[in-house]
């Protein structure tokens, strides 16, 4: 698939490399269903693949952004040294630790969605009055700061503050 133009409905013409956003879960379990060898399938959609890791997943998401991890830190409220932790592996975040990394990301509720299934953690629920929130939040590009408002509005625990 690498160097392969695909062309969108639109009849705009995209590298193989921002395919990766543009190919929904439904599409590539489409594809799998119609497929005659898993090798082929696995092969054509290898850009679609999350990766085996939870660290890669991270590094796969610093890249697309074009971010720093110092960006995340500093955008997530979280401490820079336990970030980098986080990115080498050596730090299992809880789970409102990868939501604030979501904001700090500046992932969209997708993204974010797919990071907390990735590192094992369960996903953001729109029907858990909290979760809902987030999700408004990440759905409206919102930054960690507009998000915390919204939280301590409703009464709810804020997101990426160090606990006492």
């Amino acid at each position: 698939m690498a160097g392969h133009k695909i062309t969108t409905g639109a009849s705009t013409s995209i590298s193989a490399m921002d395919f990766r956003e543009l190919v929904s879960s439904a599409a590539l379990n489409d594809d799998l269903e119609n497929t005659k060898s898993i090798g082929s399938y696995l092969k054509r959609n290898e850009a679609n693949m999350i990766p085996r890791s939870f660290p890669e997943h991270l590094q796969l998401l610093l890249k697309q952004k074009g971010m720093r991890r110092a960006d995340v830190a500093r955008d997530s409220l979280l401490d820079r040294k336990y970030i980098y932790q986080i990115f080498d592996g050596t730090k299992t975040p809880s789970r409102d630790k990868l939501i604030a990394m979501a904001f700090g990301l500046q992932l969209s509720a997708e993204e974010a969605q797919t990071m907390l299934k990735v590192s094992k953690n369960r996903e953001l629920y729109v029907r858990d009055r909290r979760d809902a929130i987030i999700l408004f939040a990440l759905q409206r590009n919102m930054s960690i700061f507009e998000t915390n408002d919204l939280l301590y509005e409703y009464g709810y625990t804020v997101l990426g503050v160090p606990e006492e």
